[in-house]
């Protein structure tokens, strides 16, 4: 079986890319500088966010995730970021492919949540590796990639807001349920807004005023009337 060792040597955001991409550089050695015909390639990116440190501010933001910093020692397990595959062509000895690997800037996703939490630095990644190598001199012999093949990556986080900025600039992105989306588009066409912007500020701005006024205690509809006293017949 030809033994394989894997290391990744980069990351950059795909700037042709449809929609938010990730393209890490992976380099591939074959031992004894074999021949590889091939090898379908599968990896999973899992973060491990107990590897780095972070400021009050990050730690803040990531409450939702792991809960208050006082419990992290039992909170802060891994994340699964991304599953994606790839054909490598052939090569013998030593060969440097790109991997890309989709994105989503979804709010509802811990992944996402995770990356807009940090402010600078790394995102300390495992790579961990699986497959089909079809390899051999002469002819070639089908073997599986070992489940233990991983590598250590750390990703420096101006790569993830660069991409992000790329096809969200100065955005966020939500999703809604099909109901709540009819609602908004309700509210928005009654109101003749411009824009999702503005139809969400409107709805803030009355938020806004009704917490500022005083609120009667009475039920909705309902026609406010003084209070006399009730005198015995």
């Amino acid at each position: 079986m030809t033994d394989l060792s894997f290391v990744c040597t980069g990351v950059r955001a795909d700037k042709y890319a449809a929609g938010p991409t990730l393209v890490f550089r992976l380099r591939i050695t074959a031992a004894d500088d074999a021949r590889v015909h091939a090898i379908a390639l599968r990896c999973q990116f899992r973060i491990e966010p107990a590897r780095r440190s972070y400021e009050p501010e990050e730690a803040a933001a990531l409450a939702d995730l792991f809960g208050e910093r006082s419990r992290w020692g039992s909170t802060l397990q891994p994340l699964q970021f991304a599953q994606v595959s790839l054909v490598v062509p052939g090569f013998t000895g030593e060969t440097e492919v790109d991997l890309p690997v989709p994105c989503t800037y979804d709010m509802d996703v811990a992944a996402s949540r995770y990356f807009r939490a940090l402010r600078d630095g790394e995102v300390p990644l495992l790579l961990l590796f699986s497959g089909t190598v079809f390899a051999g001199a002469g002819g070639f012999r089908v073997a599986p990639v070992p489940w233990h093949k991983e590598a250590a990556f750390r990703m420096p986080v101006p790569v993830w807001q660069e991409m992000t900025e790329q096809h969200f600039p100065g955005c966020g992105w939500l999703r809604l349920p099909r109901e709540t989306l009819d609602a908004l588009l309700a509210f928005r066409s009654r109101r003749a807004l411009p824009s999702w912007e503005a139809t969400v500020e409107a709805l803030l701005a009355t938020v806004d005023a009704e917490d500022a006024a005083p609120r009667a205690r009475i039920f909705p509809g309902a026609v406010a009337r003084p209070v006399t006293e009730r005198t015995a017949p």
